[in-house]
């Protein structure tokens, strides 16, 4: 068989609702039930290419019901629709077999939440996409360009050279600011020709040649009014949602990385998602959340809402790990009287001393699936002297404050140690906790040691990974409830990033810091829906693709 030559066309990314499968009018109609009237042309824009919680948002300004209750309304109407009434758009089947036979990969990038995109995989064949990218897996959804650069990300593909199919102008909007080319095809609503935009009736008759032609014609350089690639992705919010920064940070809506029904069970990534995934949170539970009424309940629904699939915990106060695990029907590991780590995933075997100090690190080796395993770690550091302050509030230099680093780097060497220990040639590591200090990456004035002596023992950092800069995207975890310093001074609190994800043999598909809703700052806390004083950071990995051989055998 001859090989396929290469093309320029890297990948096509194909929207899911109106153009692969004809589920607009599903969610119109959904939304008409709802509203409890119908729709007219005016409603277009907060209806079409919308997430679930941004239609709510809209509909709660008219009937004064809960965001919540409506969200959770417009995702059973829909969802109950789409099961008993998906087609595939004209054409459609046709062009992901020829892209399948000319060898470019496909991605689905849709703002449907994962258990409405695994029941239209489901129907369309999962096998027919390298890669899903759903509401739970950015930060932002369209019209910003996040999503597909979160598909091209995890593709290895670049924007340019890739090919977005979409039907509204919402997606269209966002695939520009990536920097595809697009092909649109208008479902309910017109879409207007563009540079760099090849606007067709349907896909009947859409080639592969025909597409990998529009990449060639953009790379010979874009026509006057062509939008320009990488947008800033500002959107405007719609009605109460978690907290989002520029950085971004996910949140709990459904199109930034949590399930659309407020409480619901989390759903498994879609059986398209090509890789096999790994999604990994930081959390430190202050106190087990003592603080914060309800603390249980709410802790359960962060787990819930950002999808997790295990949770490095710290502060537990010994019970936590095993009350969330019961609660979630997970496993889990306790470790000493403040680390614990609980997965959806067997837990096959425990690291380290099962008695740790408050501060320490405990482990535990996951199995992900057949021959698929991976050691987790959860750490806390001590938490004086802390750097900051002494930066902030001492005026501390860089060699002081680094000497004043030892305990923690102490501890980290041991952590690394017990790494070492127990890991197996091709068993992939994951490191989270809370360190209580900065990194060398984020701060350049100061070589801070703890992170470097991860760093130097090969463990990468996953944040910085998927975000490089530290200005554009601090990433700062202490603290979302301290904004001014506890002592009554008046002075502001310093915040930094001193949670982390590390990790070694993995590759970072997305990395968000979390909190949900909107703290209160200290000390009115107790009605907050975020049960803690850090923020939580959560990364989605992908996991090797043919592991050597089953390490557990």
């Amino acid at each position: 068989m001859t090989p396929h030559p290469p093309l320029p066309l890297q990948a096509v990314l194909f929207d899911m609702d109106g153009t692969l499968v004809d589920t607009e009018r599903l969610w119109w109609e959904a939304v008409e039930h709802v509203a409890g009237r119908p729709l007219t042309d005016a409603d277009r824009p907060e209806v079409l290419g919308r997430t679930v919680d941004d239609t709510a948002a809209w509909l709660a300004d008219t009937t004064g019901r809960p965001v919540a209750d409506l969200s959770a309304t417009l995702h059973r109407e829909f969802a109950e629709r789409v099961r008993t009434g998906i087609v595939p758009r004209p054409g459609a089947l046709d062009l992901l077999d020829a892209l399948a036979r000319d060898g470019v990969p496909t991605a689905l990038v849709t703002a449907s939440p994962r258990a409405v995109a695994g029941t239209v995989l489901d129907a369309l064949g999962a096998e027919r996409f390298a890669v899903a990218v759903t509401a739970d897996d950015t930060a932002l959804s369209k019209p910003a360009p996040d999503p597909y650069l979160a598909a091209c990300h995890a593709l290895g593909a670049e924007p340019a050279a890739c090919v977005a199919v979409e039907d509204t102008q919402t997606g269209v909007t966002s695939a520009e600011a990536a920097g595809c080319a697009v092909l649109a095809v208008p479902s309910l609503a017109p879409i207007a020709a563009a540079p760099g935009r090849t606007v067709r009736a349907s896909l009947v008759g859409v080639t592969t040649q025909e597409l990998n032609a529009m990449v060639v014609r953009e790379a010979m350089g874009p026509g006057p009014g062509t939008p320009a690639a990488g947008g800033s992705g500002e959107v405007a919010a719609h009605g109460p949602r978690a907290t989002t920064t520029a950085e971004p940070r996910m949140t709990t809506a459904p199109v930034t990385g949590a399930s659309s029904v407020p409480g619901a069970a989390p759903v498994g990534e879609p059986k398209a998602a090509g890789v096999p995934r790994l999604r990994v949170m930081s959390w430190n539970l202050w106190l087990a959340g003592s603080y914060v009424d309800d603390r249980r309940a709410k802790q359960i629904k962060v787990v819930r809402d950002t999808g997790a699939d295990v949770v490095a915990l710290q502060e537990t106060a010994g019970t936590a790990s095993r009350e969330l695990a019961e609660a979630l029907g997970w496993h889990h590991h306790t470790a000493g009287e403040n680390l614990g780590i609980i997965s959806r995933h067997p837990v096959i075997a425990h690291h380290g001393d099962p008695d740790v100090a408050f501060y320490g690190a405990a482990g535990a080796r996951i199995l992900v699936g057949p021959g698929r395993e991976v050691d987790v770690w959860t750490a806390h550091l001590h938490c004086t002297p802390y750097g900051p302050y002494e930066s902030a509030f001492d005026g501390l230099g860089a060699d002081e404050l680094i000497a004043h680093e030892e305990v923690r780097l102490g501890q980290m060497r041991d952590a690394l140690r017990r790494i070492a220990e127990a890991g197996d040639d091709g068993v992939p590591v994951v490191l989270a906790g809370d360190f209580n200090c900065p990194s060398h990456l984020d701060r350049r004035d100061v070589g801070w040691p703890v992170t470097r002596a991860a760093e130097e023992a090969g463990l990468r950092d996953s944040y910085r990974e998927a975000h490089p800069d530290p200005v554009t995207a601090p990433g700062h975890t202490w603290s979302p409830i301290h904004r001014l310093h506890e002592d009554g001074s008046g002075r502001p609190e310093p915040q930094d990033r001193i949670d982390y994800v590390l990790h070694r043999g993995l590759r970072v598909l997305d990395s968000r810091t979390y909190v949900a809703g909107t703290p209160r700052v200290w000390p009115d806390v107790a009605g907050n829906d975020w049960p803690s004083d850090h923020a939580a950071v959560v990364t989605t990995f992908a996991l090797p693709d043919a592991p050597p051989r089953s390490l557990s055998a």
